[in-house]
């Protein structure tokens, strides 16, 4: 429960790399194009509970490009998926990477499809240039079932660290009922298993 793993996905010049940055350092940088996969930790402490943070930043998936390796879907326990406000292709690109989301836990993770995922909409202080509307993100978020939200991290450190904080207590909870209902199902087997056991010694005397 006290190790959480986040992966940051979106295409080249979303912003993803610089959202990460402003939260881990409270620095501001320009967006970078990187050909390499990075994999940063963190303490930190939310809600009083000491936390060892993962998060993965794969290198920038190509706009045209549908391919998420399946280990990272599967491995990371929720996600932020970033594009750019002022860049309609990113926007494309960042939907068709959520369905993808949905699409391979449906496969692979019975039962565990509803993996916490914020949509984020980065570079809100380019309003005067923006090509996709807040609506259209909370359009895409709902039919999604995942979280939404714009942020600036050319702007504000403050509402990045509240979008991690979130994001990390969503995963929180869903980690603990992911726990509970193995505990529940844990629990039923072993009473099958006992009342099969002893119902068939019962029969026997």
């Amino acid at each position: 429960m006290n190790d959480i793993k986040l992966a940051l996905l979106g295409s080249e010049g979303a912003g993803k790399t610089a959202v990460l940055v402003r939260f881990l350092t409270k620095r501001f940088i320009g967006e970078y194009a990187s050909s390499a996969n990075s994999l940063y930790h963190k303490r930190l402490s939310i809600d009083g509970r000491q936390l060892n943070l993962d998060i993965f930043d794969p290198c920038s998936q190509g706009g045209g490009s549908r391919c998420i390796l399946e280990e990272t879907v599967n491995w990371a326990d929720g996600f932020l998926v970033v594009y750019d406000i002022s860049d309609r292709m990113s926007f494309l690109h960042a939907r068709g990477i959520v369905q993808q989301i949905k699409e391979t836990r449906e496969e692979s993770c019975k039962g565990l499809v509803d993996v916490p995922v914020f949509l984020v909409g980065n570079k809100q202080d380019l309003c005067s240039a923006r090509q996709v509307s807040e609506e259209e993100g909370q359009f895409v978020a709902q039919e999604n079932h995942c979280h939404f939200q714009e942020v600036s991290a050319a702007e504000d450190y403050a509402e990045i660290s509240n979008l991690f904080t979130k994001l990390i207590r969503h995963v929180m909870e869903h980690l603990k009922q992911r726990a509970e209902c193995r505990r529940y199902s844990g629990s039923k087997s072993m009473a099958k298993l006992i009342n099969n056991v002893f119902g068939k010694r019962r029969q026997s005397v």
